[in-house]
């Protein structure tokens, strides 16, 4: 699992299951039950460069439909409200994705 001593498996499980059906992603919730949200800034930015999967130094659109997925394999795709919903609250400085410290502050927040 990429996110091996970051978190749990069943943390994870968990999360996903509560965001299994399309249109119950809710990112505050699955931050709070994954575990991330009580993790370092260290931790969350290693988490971020995980989801970035181009290596940009952001996580664009295209990559939040494809969120579910970088915690298991097989996840379903976000669709598109939210995917806004969730680019909207993250993307702080209105560049249309979001970065590492964007990225930081989103998790913490919830």
């Amino acid at each position: 699992m990429a996110f091996a001593g970051v978190l749990t498996d069943a943390d994870i499980a968990a999360a996903l299951d509560a965001s299994k059906d399309a249109g119950t992603f809710d990112h505050k919730k699955f931050f709070k039950s994954c575990g991330l949200h009580g993790k370092s800034a260290d931790d969350i930015k290693k988490a971020f460069a995980i989801i970035d999967q181009d290596k940009s130094g952001f996580i664009e659109e295209d990559e939040l439909k494809l969120f579910l997925q970088n915690f298991k394999s097989g996840a379903r795709v976000l669709n598109d409200a939210e995917t806004k919903a969730f680019l909207g609250a993250g993307d702080t400085d209105g560049d249309g994705k979001i970065g590492a410290d964007e990225f930081v502050v989103l998790v913490k927040a919830t």
